[in-house]
């Protein structure tokens, strides 16, 4: 779901679709007669009258296909999640306070169907680009979703008894929030389309710190609408993540480690090395949509390894 929604943002196709219809969007245009009319909305808009207005209705439905793969799959895996779940409340196999956790991940599922739509709505306004802080939020809450469900499944699998930090100890518990915030100022980053900027590395533009990272008056405006602040703060972050994973890595090889921990140390490493080497290429090939999309979908592993690591290094072994 997370790697359909950057391609579909990637190649331009989030607002091809400008209306909600939880329901009866669920059927794409069937004939000529229906798309004509799903094209004569979409001309209607801002993106087809200022950037699309010489696109043709073939154009349309490849911009089309995607936004509409991107809703599906959110409808499919709502599907996925209630009807299980439901089954098994009636039959009294989940109860307590896993029927209430998985209650909430179902209730955050819905909610994010209506935040994808608050963020669209946002570019079909006189500029044809989504907020940058919708975008944020969305993506965020995509990853909380998953990160409940994942630390759900380790509670199950593993048992889900609090115990005290282990080794790399209280660290590993700060790496999905860090994580979380380099994903978050990652989507910022491809909200303003900052990565268009400053394509090289490890210095931006010959500099370490950009002259321009303050030029946006007030100065705080600088954190979510200046590319230079914006590109910067995701680098910052990465670094940090890949000094940590690092720590991490060499704090959980003594012989007193969980083998729990020492394994999703050792899976972190790999995966953030992976990552900021992803993240490398994006920025040198000026955005190409191969290794924009796959450190996407690294992003999400590296989530799962600092998830992991912090459920193995707070729970009894």
């Amino acid at each position: 779901m997370v790697v359909v929604g950057g391609i579909t943002r990637l190649t331009h196709s989030g607002l091809s679709i400008v209306e909600w219809q939880p329901i009866v969007g669920a059927l794409p245009p069937l004939n000529d007669s229906q798309w004509e009319e799903a094209f004569a909305k979409y001309r209607e808009s801002p993106e087809f009258r200022h950037r699309n207005f010489d696109m043709t209705v073939e154009a349309f439905k490849g911009i089309f296909w995607w936004e509409y793969i991107h809703r599906l799959l959110g409808r499919l895996i709502g599907v996925a999640f209630l009807l299980p779940f439901l089954y098994f409340l009636a039959r009294k196999r989940v109860r307590g306070p896993l029927a209430w956790k998985l209650a909430a991940i179902f209730a955050l599922g819905g909610l994010q169907g209506a935040l994808g739509w608050y963020m669209v709505k946002s570019g079909l306004v006189d500029d044809p680009r989504v907020s940058q802080f919708r975008l944020a939020a969305h993506l965020g809450l995509a990853f909380l979703i998953y990160g409940a469900m994942f630390w759900v499944a380790l509670g199950l699998i593993r048992g889900d008894r609090p115990g005290e930090a282990k080794t790399p100890g209280r660290l590993a518990i700060l790496f999905p929030a860090l994580v979380f915030a380099t994903v978050l100022a990652g989507a910022l980053v491809a909200g303003i389309r900052a990565g268009y900027a400053y394509n090289t590395f490890p210095l931006m533009n010959g500099h370490l710190v950009p002259p321009e990272v303050f030029m946006v008056e007030p100065w705080w405006k600088n954190f979510g609408y200046n590319m230079a602040t914006v590109q910067f703060d995701h680098r910052l972050l990465a670094w940090i993540v890949l000094a940590m994973a690092i720590v991490a890595w060499g704090r959980s090889r003594g012989p007193q480690a969980p083998s729990a921990v020492r394994a999703w140390s050792q899976a972190l490493a790999v995966a953030v090395g992976l990552q900021f080497a992803l993240g490398v290429a994006t920025v040198l090939s000026v955005v190409h949509i191969l290794p924009a999309v796959l450190h996407q979908a690294g992003s999400v592993i590296v989530f799962t390894c600092a998830i992991g690591l912090a459920h193995a290094a707070t729970r009894e072994a």
